[in-house]
């Protein structure tokens, strides 16, 4: 590749590596919107890389909304660099969604990334060993007086962040930042070939606190993200009022 390659990306495929590049582009406006891009034959010796796999690079970032091709050429879409609604609208719809965003359902929300142990407990599930670091996901939903409505926490292990180069550069800690958007995080998992499975448990927190100061009553949700092989992805714990937000299940075979 001709520009440096990140932890992150150095071991991903051709096409998503070259896909990344622009993204990157697109993103901080060297590419402005409504502006072509080079050709494929630019773009291909630019990057060391064969046409073909320019044109997949392209066709992801189509997928995503983020360039459009016509007989012209292929140019930024207008209004690229702030479509990160329209995109992750249009790629998430019908599928389950990580927590992630600005705002749900018209709350506000708080989300920070941190690189922390696991609980000694789902370290093996994670293929971790007792006490390695791993990202920590922490979300939570605010409602329009402040109160929390949910909380959620995930951990990622080991393949996961070997697996997803767009979760993996989060270990820089430059990237970790103070409102990191991962809705996106179960499309990246189809994008590096995995084939992924959910499994979600719901139960009544123990102890006294089974409602809210409120008088709600409490649900824990406990959900497990798997790979094709068995191995978990991403393990989430999520607790929530049952008055003030609610919980669809959607399942894929």
């Amino acid at each position: 590749m001709a520009e440096p390659e990140s932890e992150a990306t150095a071991d991903a495929p051709l096409y998503l590596r070259v896909a990344a590049a622009l993204r990157e582009d697109l993103a901080h406006r060297r590419i402005s919107p409504g502006s072509r891009l080079p050709s494929e034959r630019s773009l291909s010796q630019r990057y060391h890389v064969n046409r073909q796999t320019v044109r997949s690079a392209l066709q992801l970032l189509r997928d995503e909304r983020l360039v459009v091709t016509d007989r012209r050429g292929t140019f930024a879409a207008a209004g690229s660099a702030d479509a990160g609604e329209p995109v992750v609208a249009a790629l998430t719809a019908g599928r389950p969604t990580f927590p992630g965003g600005p705002r749900a359902a018209e709350a506000l929300v708080r989300a920070t990334l941190t690189w922390e142990p696991a609980p000694t407990p789902l370290a093996p599930r994670l293929l971790l060993t007792p006490g390695e670091p791993t990202l920590v996901h922490r979300h939570v939903v605010h409602g329009p007086q402040g109160a929390a409505l949910q909380r959620a926490v995930s951990w990622f292990s080991r393949p996961a962040l070997a697996e997803i180069p767009q979760l993996a550069r989060y270990r820089r800690v430059r990237d970790r930042r103070q409102q990191p958007d991962l809705r996106l995080l179960y499309h990246w998992m189809h994008q590096a070939g995995l084939r992924i499975t959910h499994r979600e448990s719901v139960g009544v927190p123990p102890g006294p606190t089974t409602t809210t100061a409120g008088g709600a009553a409490r649900l824990i949700v406990h959900r497990v993200v798997s790979d094709q092989h068995g191995h978990a992805l991403e393990i989430t714990d999520i607790d929530f009022s049952a008055q003030s937000a609610a919980w669809t299940y959607e399942f894929s075979a």
